[in-house]
């Protein structure tokens, strides 16, 4: 895996903070972690109690080893990820600070 542990432990925290631990059983934040990305989703459970919990992907953070920088991607509501207009950085702390705050619908609307 390409993407620094440093980093991943970060994400993961950032994640765990979004939402109260009290009420991981109805929603939660997570990040599913491939090679060169990790994409932040949030968790729900079914809304019948049958079935598998849904998954919907809430933006992408993209590591470039070569670089070392993150860039931040959004999704679309076809499920399509596009670059968002920030500057990539060494320090993935900026773009998940970014998606927190900048009141941006486009994340958390």
């Amino acid at each position: 895996m390409t993407i620094p542990e440093l980093d991943l432990a970060r994400i993961q925290r950032w994640c765990d903070a979004r939402v109260p631990e009290h009420l991981w059983d109805k929603i939660k934040v997570e990040g599913d972690v491939a090679a060169r990305h990790v994409t932040i989703v949030e968790v729900r459970p079914p809304w019948n109690g049958k079935g598998d919990h849904t998954r919907s992907p809430i933006a992408r953070l993209r590591y470039t080893k070569k670089t070392g920088l993150w860039s931040l991607y959004w999704r679309d509501r076809n499920q399509k990820f596009h670059a968002y207009d920030i500057e990539p950085t060494p320090t993935v702390q900026v773009l998940l600070d970014h998606i927190a705050s900048s009141g941006d619908p486009i994340f958390f609307g």
